[in-house]
């Protein structure tokens, strides 16, 4: 018995980093699609406040639904102020200025400022978490954020000729500065409640926040023509994009580094090519197989870096 219950323990331990692992590159793979689906709906109908209104709307009833079929978890008023403030980086100014920046500028260039997230994850994580930045974290972060941009730049030489607007960029840019704050200051709530006790809390408080000032507008928006295709974009990036990322974003967190969450935002542009490629519209060139290996390679590197309680451990032994 003693026996079994050991390889259970063993199996759990093992298990828990691949789902954790998996659940991110999920995330990041529906958020692949989410950037030129999202941009099409927002080119025929849909601008970005009522893009970004549907996504909070949408995720606050979902998860307000799901968490009526899971175990409740006692949450303290405390705890429930600083779902507002995760609520404010994660969800109010990330979604807004991202999804505002698509609307303006092109989904390539979206994808190119997305890159810079595990450089503002790795600074921010050294300075509120004390996570060392060890040689092999910078170059793994600099690996992948190589291998996005030859992607993308080489992608957006043969398939678009459309011009991204500095505004848009900055948006965007903006937009991953605002979540990897998020990462690096509420790290600590997030482990300690489930994914959907953390979703319920973080969408109710974003609505809350958030619909008194644009639900007029959104009710102007809708009142016209909107094409069926549009509307079937906005609800994959409600859906997908929105309910089952962020289930998906929440499992990775709960387990991961901050560092190693964001670095996975390298697989978005892959995803977003290998896409493209089986469906007929891209063909794979050596650049971008090149692209491919140092996303993977650098995730890779960022992942087995040594974490600050791997340093601390070491120090004891040492001593």
């Amino acid at each position: 018995m003693a026996q079994e219950e050991k390889k259970r323990r063993g199996y759990v331990a093992v298990s828990k980093p691949l789902i954790a692992h998996l659940s991110m590159f999920g995330a990041c793979a529906f958020w692949g699609l989410m950037a030129p689906l999202g941009k099409d709906a927002m080119t025929h109908g849909v601008d970005g406040l009522t893009m970004v209104s549907f996504r909070i709307l949408g995720g606050a009833i979902l998860f307000g639904l799901t968490s009526l079929f899971v175990k409740k978890e006692h949450v303290p008023r405390r705890d429930i102020l600083l779902f507002c403030g995760a609520a404010v980086f994660g969800l109010i100014t990330n979604q807004c200025c991202y999804t505002i920046g698509l609307s303006i500028t092109s989904p390539i260039n979206a994808s190119i400022v997305t890159t810079s997230m595990p450089v503002f994850a790795m600074v921010l994580a050294a300075m509120i978490l004390k996570e060392p930045i060890t040689g092999k974290k910078a170059v793994g972060v600099l690996l992948g954020c190589c291998g996005a941009l030859i992607l993308i730049l080489t992608s957006a030489a043969h398939a678009s000729d459309k011009v991204g607007d500095i505004r848009g960029d900055l948006l965007c840019l903006s937009a991953q500065f605002s979540f990897a704050l998020y990462l690096s200051l509420f790290n600590k709530l997030i482990r300690r409640y489930s994914v959907f006790t953390v979703n319920k809390w973080m969408f109710l408080w974003a609505a809350l926040l958030i619909l008194p000032f644009t639900l007029g507008h959104v009710v102007d928006v809708v009142s016209k023509p909107i094409p069926t295709q549009s509307w079937l974009e906005s609800l994959y990036v409600v859906f997908f994009g929105t309910y089952v990322g962020y289930i998906l974003t929440m499992i990775g967190q709960k387990t991961l580094r901050p560092t190693v969450v964001s670095t996975y935002n390298y697989v978005q542009p892959v995803v977003a090519v290998t896409v493209s490629v089986l469906t007929g519209i891209g063909v794979l060139k050596w650049s971008q197989a090149v692209a491919v290996v140092l996303v993977f390679t650098g995730v890779r590197m960022v992942t087995k870096s040594r974490s600050r309680r791997d340093v601390e451990m070491s120090e004891v032994k040492e001593s």
